[in-house]
């Protein structure tokens, strides 16, 4: 079996740690023939969310908040079954469960700040508006 990929970086230098995840391997279903009866190239990739201690204090309660309805016991878990070989469903799993956290744990956006529409602009709006109400009222051919 090779290396995988180096760890998984969720955002900044923070990382996925290979020694809190926890895989499991089944048979899939799908492609593969009869190959598939054979090998166990489904994934089940778990992290233990609630009990981590490589996420930032910060993260990791944004994290829990805003993935509360995925979580198992505080355990997150991916599941990868598209492809035929167990080792592209483990890179697939890695990769899902790294932008799942990275999502979770982004900061929420600032908030938007209202600004004053300029006097003029409006004007503007309010002028055409009333040229447009004019040039129609001109259409209906009462005195002709």
């Amino acid at each position: 079996m090779g290396v995988m990929s180096g760890p998984y970086v969720i955002r900044g230098s923070v990382s996925l740690p290979e020694a809190e995840l926890m895989w499991r391997f089944s048979r899939s279903s799908g492609p593969g023939g009869q190959h598939v009866n054979t090998s166990d190239s489904q994934v089940e990739l778990r992290f233990d969310l609630s009990a981590t201690e490589s996420l930032p204090e910060v993260w990791k309660e944004r994290a829990l908040q805003r993935l509360e309805s995925r979580l198992v016991g505080g355990v997150l878990s991916v599941r990868a079954s598209e492809h035929r070989s167990q080792w592209r469903n483990r890179e697939t799993a890695l990769v899902r469960l790294a932008s799942l956290l990275a999502e979770a744990t982004a900061p929420p956006p600032r908030p938007r700040r209202r600004t004053r529409i300029p006097r003029g602009i409006n004007e503007r709006r309010l002028r055409e508006k009333k040229q447009r109400g004019e040039t129609k009222r001109g259409r209906s051919g009462r005195d002709w």
